[in-house]
């Protein structure tokens, strides 16, 4: 049985004080101390770890003047507090000891649009490819491009003047800020936009303190001005935040938004943004171009520069290896060169234009560039058009930070001198020297980014949870900070400063580094807005952070024993790298995040507390968690605990456990994820540890048992149905058991139906008696309990299809999955059926016979689950109906059915449509061999998965997750084109929420051929 984890730490007087003032000040929005979401913030992209003491979350401006006059309430000075966006940072720019301001939960919709003008006006929690798709229809976009802009917000954008693809062309984030409201320490509402030095001196004779920051930092720059020209490089990723070279513009004009962008929340905070458009391209290639050799490619660029590109990234071979083994390779590796297989780097090189011939053009003259500079460690090139294959590029290039730390070893390409810059000129030498240094420490590293900026991304690979790799990063990044002075370059190019703010002072050198802190005094004189971060002021007693002092995750992860790390290393693998936070809706990527906006409800939520949980373990000295699994202590002790659980006796296992009870296991995270953290995996051990402690909720029983059941109900299907159906028991089942919704029995008998269609059950002797024709066509469908005993009527269509379209058809005997148990951590129970279901099936598998299944989410048990428990040569190869329907298109062709030309929207099962890349274009050949068409279309998860949607407590978030995606996509169709959904619980929800029916494909084909053969 698991300890209790009883205690938790406690929130400072002072803290206390401060959150029970801002709720009684009115505050509208969240103030959470619990313990789980302190733990979920503790971290972001990068190294570090800091306990925040709370998380608030303002729901408008207003909250935040509340927020921000309490601080400057001279009770509360000894309260910090930091903003927080999406999370992405790599330098802990959002990370703090104090209070979490949170802006992205409310503070996210976009407020006015003037398509004619080309501007937007957003709060600062909109994410970049939000507002993107919002404008989009009218031809423009937000630039520059991020490999996070799918959770990246505008505020977060801003505060760290971000910047990526693109930026030679389109500049850094600062170069589209039009305005910017803002709420200082004290509640003061300021907006900031650029002033002609007319308007400036005629506003800045005012009293308020925004005029007096006006007046008092042009003073800063007019005195400055020679030491800002001298210690100011000439790049296109200049010095970021408190930027005084760009106070006065070009065009004379001063623009305090210039000290602003960059600042990372260290001076105010920023609550809307006012944003310049862009034309969108009309169209767009690449010219992928790839290497022998990585250095080749940094070199070679200063040649395809000349050709005047929009951009040019680059990733290195470690990157590429570790892409070809992503799930989404397939999307990409027809779009490269064959070459791309051995390749040590790949440059990406973009053109754009709003005329075809022009941008025709372009590659021409690109070619003859390339032409007439041979290189010799050039592979091959290959020209891609077309928006979605350039999209589907630069979605690989953008998966990159995530890859890296998808490596196999202890030590993985970590964050901390990542973001280097110094002019392109230069990079080759720089890096050269940069990665011999690397190998002198005998570090493995991945290189990707934007040559045409000058800026790589470098990531070294340390285990952050031995001493001497920790030890590590001081040298490291002292070493890299003297070798981008040398080559005039900068150590924070695009991340921004955050823990390294330490070196700072070095690069403004003492005059300017002053002036920040006069500037930081103006805001901030306390010391109160993410201190310790870019400067701190002169009047406080106070030091800058320093990357080697400040928390590391690997400090916590290296004192949890290694059997708990191995027993749950998906989530100990998380890197925070936050792709689960993928705001669009019609992605997969995590179901209960989108629906609930809760982060502890993400896998990288899921991923800290499970750290968290298994630190706290460890500080037990729990030895033998796998052990644990399934060894319940006595009912009585698991009764008694559970009352005072009820009492309120606090176990951290609690709050991990809410957060475990909103997963849908879907499984999108495993594949989604670059990491490929498998949350249903550790959230299944979890459950099985968890209830060694407490009792269970009787439905995990009925779940559990249900498909061992089913044969004997379905013996008595008017019964089951009448006693199911009845409100009395509907009642009890809601209120006492918590199932809601239950589905009741088909009632066809799939005995008789089979007698009917002349198809025998599978038996080894009969299989091994079929001669070699007949073997040819056959095929061996395996059960499952929805299609089997819920929806018999489609199993029976499927048959008769199979049958009738010239196939011998046999039908695998009952047996439990062992889905169910799987998914509530009734790990024991579920080897014990995966064995038995496994042997069964091998048996039919050695008459060599191809076995196929017709619910994705319970076929795909077979190889993803039932791998990690049985022997590899134990496991049975059950393909997707489709995966063989499709090697058997050249029969389907010869039957030359001539059916009516029609086409048709598939919306495949979210396990299925993640886990299986290729399962939606093999649907598309099977329905092409019927002459028919078939499209889909984005989407995310309909909520049901499984039971999930059947279990009341989950009820409202099932059906928020259907109306975020899928309820669109159904009624949109509803009345028009067919719909069709390969998964049973998708069907079952679309009829439950929407009264609609949908067919499966086989469904569906069933009709057609049917009606044909009847004409």
């Amino acid at each position: 049985m698991i300890p209790r984890i009883a205690e938790a730490p406690s929130l400072e007087q002072a803290y206390a004080d401060f959150l029970k003032a801002l709720k009684h000040s009115g505050f509208e929005g969240q103030i959470h101390t619990d313990y789980a979401d302190r733990v979920v913030l503790s971290t972001d992209n990068s190294i570090y770890q800091r306990q925040p003491q709370a998380v608030v979350y303002p729901r408008h401006r207003d909250d935040v003047v509340r927020l921000c006059t309490l601080l400057g309430d001279p009770r509360f000075r000894r309260v910090v507090v930091a903003p927080r966006g999406g999370g992405t940072g790599t330098n802990g720019q959002s990370l703090s000891d104090g209070i979490i301001v949170d802006l992205s939960r409310h503070m996210n919709q976009i407020l006015e649009f003037n398509p004619d003008e080309r501007w937007v006006r957003v709060q600062s929690g909109v994410v970049k490819d939000q507002l993107n798709a919002f404008v989009k229809s009218h031809g423009l976009f937000f630039a520059p491009e991020l490999s996070t802009s799918n959770r990246a917000t505008i505020g977060g954008m801003v505060n760290t003047d971000a910047s990526g693809q693109g930026s030679c062309r389109y500049g850094k984030t600062r170069d589209h800020v039009l305005e910017t409201e803002s709420v200082m320490i004290g509640g003061q509402v300021w907006t900031a936009s650029p002033l002609s030095l007319a308007d400036f001196f005629d506003q800045a004779g005012g009293d308020g303190p925004w005029q007096k920051a006006q007046r008092t930092i042009h003073k800063i720059y007019q005195d400055n001005r020679a030491e800002i020209a001298a210690r100011f490089p000439k790049l296109n990723r200049c010095l970021t935040g408190y930027d005084l070279a760009h106070i006065v513009d070009k065009d004379n004009t001063f623009n305090l938004n210039s000290i602003l962008c960059g600042s990372e929340g260290t001076l105010a905070f920023l609550t809307e943004v006012k944003l310049n458009l862009v034309p969108i391209p009309k169209y767009s290639a690449l010219v992928n171009v790839c290497y022998a050799d990585f250095q080749h490619a940094l070199e070679d660029a200063r040649t395809l520069m000349s050709a005047d590109p929009a951009s040019i990234e680059t990733v290195d071979g470690i990157v590429l290896g570790l892409a070809r083994d992503n799930i989404n390779w397939s999307k990409v590796q027809d779009l490269l060169p064959k070459e791309a297989e051995i390749a040590q780097g790949v440059n990406f090189v973009e053109f754009t234009d709003d005329c075809e011939d022009g941008l025709k053009a372009q590659i021409a003259r690109f070619e003859a560039v390339m032409e007439s500079n041979p290189f010799t460690s050039r592979l091959a090139y290959q020209v891609v058009e077309g928006d979605a294959n350039v999209k589907a590029i630069w979605g690989m290039r953008k998966l990159s930070v995530g890859l890296l730390g998808n490596v196999s070893t202890a030590a993985r390409p970590i964050p901390f001198v990542e973001d280097t810059a110094v002019p392109p000129e230069n990079l080759p030498d720089f890096i050269r020297e940069f990665r011999a240094m690397l190998d002198r420490y005998g570090l493995p590293y991945g290189m990707f980014g934007h040559v045409d900026a000058g800026v790589l991304h470098v990531r070294p690979a340390l285990d952050m949870k031995v001493d001497g790799d920790k030890a590590l990063l001081r040298p490291i990044t002292d070493e890299v900070q003297r070798l981008v002075t040398k080559y005039n370059g900068l150590l924070w190019g695009e991340h921004g400063k955050g823990v390294r703010s330490e070196y700072v002072p070095e690069v403004f050198g003492p005059q300017l580094y002053a002036c920040l802190q006069d500037i930081k005094s103006l805001f901030d004189p306390y010391n109160q807005l993410n201190p310790g971060k870019i400067c701190v002021p002169k009047q406080v007693d106070a030091r800058l952070l320093k990357l080697d002092e400040v928390p590391l995750r690997g400090d916590y992860d290296r004192k949890v024993p290694e059997h708990l790390r191995t027993s749950f290393g998906s989530a100990m693998n998380c890197n925070g790298n936050g792709a689960c936070f993928n705001y669009d809706l019609d992605d997969a990527m995590c179901p209960s995040w989108k629906a609930t906006r809760e982060r502890r409800h993400s896998p990288k939520g899921r991923s800290s507390l499970i750290r968290e949980w298994v630190y706290r373990l460890g500080q037990q000295d729990v030895k033998g968690v796998e052990g644990l699994a399934g060894k319940n202590g006595s009912l009585l002790r698991r009764l008694k605990n559970s009352w005072g659980k009820k009492r309120g006796d606090y176990d951290f296992s609690h709050e991990v456990m809410e957060a475990m009870d909103g997963c849908l296991a879907c499984k999108s995270c495993v594949s989604q994820c670059p990491i490929k953290v498998n949350v249903p995996a550790f959230r299944s051990l979890f459950l099985s540890l968890y209830y060694t402690r407490y009792v269970r909720p009787l439905r995990h029983y009925l779940i559990a048992n249900l498909e061992g059941l089913l044969p004997y109900f379905a013996r008595v299907p008017k019964l089951y149905n009448a006693v199911m159906g009845s409100g009395l028991v509907k009642a009890i089942l809601a209120h006492q058991v918590g199932m809601v919704d239950s589905p009741l029995l088909s009632g066809r008998d799939l005995v008789k139906e089979m007698k009917v269609l002349g198809i025998e059950w599978a038996t080894p002797d009969r299989l091994e008696a079929l001669s070699a024709p007949e073997r040819a066509k056959a095929v061996v469908v395996v059960q499952d309990a929805f299609t089997r005993y819920f929806e018999t009527d489609m199993l029976v269509k499927s048959l008769a299809l199979l049958k009738k379209l010239g196939f011998m058809v046999f039908v695998a005997a009952y047996q439990s999955n062992g889905k169910p148990l799987q998914v509530h951590g009734f790990l024991d129970r579920f080897r014990t059926v995966a064995s038995q279901s496994a042997a069964a099936l091998k048996v039919l598998e050695d008459c060599n016979v191809p076995l196929v299944g017709l619910e994705p989410s319970m076929t795909l048990v077979y190889r993803q689950e039932y791998a990690k428990v049985l022997p590899h040569t134990d496991v049975p190869n059950v393909q997707l109906v489709q995966e063989w329907l499709a090697t058997k298109c050249d029969h389907l062709d010869s039957l030359d059915l001539n059916l009516p030309r029609s086409d048709y929207v598939l919306l495949p099962h979210c396990t299925e449509k993640t886990s299986e890349p290729a399962a939606f274009s093999q649907w598309q050949s099977v329905f092409a061999s019927f002459g028919l068409g078939l499209s889909t279309q984005p989407s995310g998860c309909c909520g049901m998965a499984g039971t999930y949607g059947h279990e009341a407590d989950n009820l409202e978030t099932s059906k928020e997750i259907y109306a975020l995606s899928w309820q669109k996509k159904v009624t949109a169709h509803d009345g028009g084109q067919t719909v069709l959904a390969t998964g049973y619980s998708c069907r079952c929800q679309v009829k439950r929420l929407d009264d609609i029916s949908l067919s499966h494909p086989l469904d569906l084909l069933h009709a057609l051929v049917c009606a044909e053969e009847m004409a």
